[in-house]
């Protein structure tokens, strides 16, 4: 008979860093909607963040409005959280707590790969533990040969920290997207 030991240490452990990443895509989603973006979050992921954000109705997205092929959109509709003004997405954000950071940082070169024209600010939302991981894996040789240049020159880092301060700014509803660019860091 199998032991059972490990699998009941895994499955107590993993509620906590599931719900801690949930967290951050419901705090992301509140983030772009004080600012006045509608949100794409991936059906998978609906349930969990919706018990954490209550968003205005007609601010979360049931489809994207986009007209791409269908290897990009299933790409795209994957991405954990999606900032979109009228039908254009300005921001995209992966979340990476218990994920490998290669993950995340694939799906958004996959993006840029299918679709190298597309002007999006991408980031990599991390614990501040994961910083120098994530810089690692933008900076990987293959990232750096994209048709549109380098992912690090179109990917940054955003700390869990950097993401809470945001979310604290008076005045948020007033405060264009472009404020994430003074959290966000850039691989050098």
């Amino acid at each position: 008979m199998p032991d059972d030991t490990g699998s009941q240490d895994l499955e107590a452990a993993s509620p906590v860093e599931v719900r801690e990443s949930i967290k951050v895509q419901a705090l992301i989603a509140a983030i772009g909607e004080q600012m006045g973006m509608s949100i794409w979050i991936p059906k998978a992921d609906r349930g969990p963040v919706l018990r954490e954000w209550r968003c205005e109705e007609g601010t979360l997205l049931d489809r994207l409005p986009l007209n791409y092929d269908d290897t990009t959109l299933r790409t795209i509709e994957q991405i954990d959280v999606l900032w979109l003004r009228r039908r254009s997405i300005v921001r995209a954000f992966e979340v990476e707590h218990t994920t490998s950071v290669y993950s995340g940082i694939l799906r958004m070169a996959d993006l840029l790969a299918l679709q190298p024209n597309m002007d999006i600010k991408l980031h990599i939302v991390a614990p501040e533990a994961k910083r120098e991981k994530v810089f690692q894996e933008i900076r990987r040789p293959v990232f750096s040969l994209l048709e549109r240049g380098p992912l690090a020159e179109s990917c940054t880092y955003i700390s869990y920290d950097g993401l809470r301060q945001i979310a604290g700014l008076p005045h948020l509803g007033h405060t264009s997207d472009t404020v994430l660019d003074e959290y966000s860091e850039e691989a050098e």
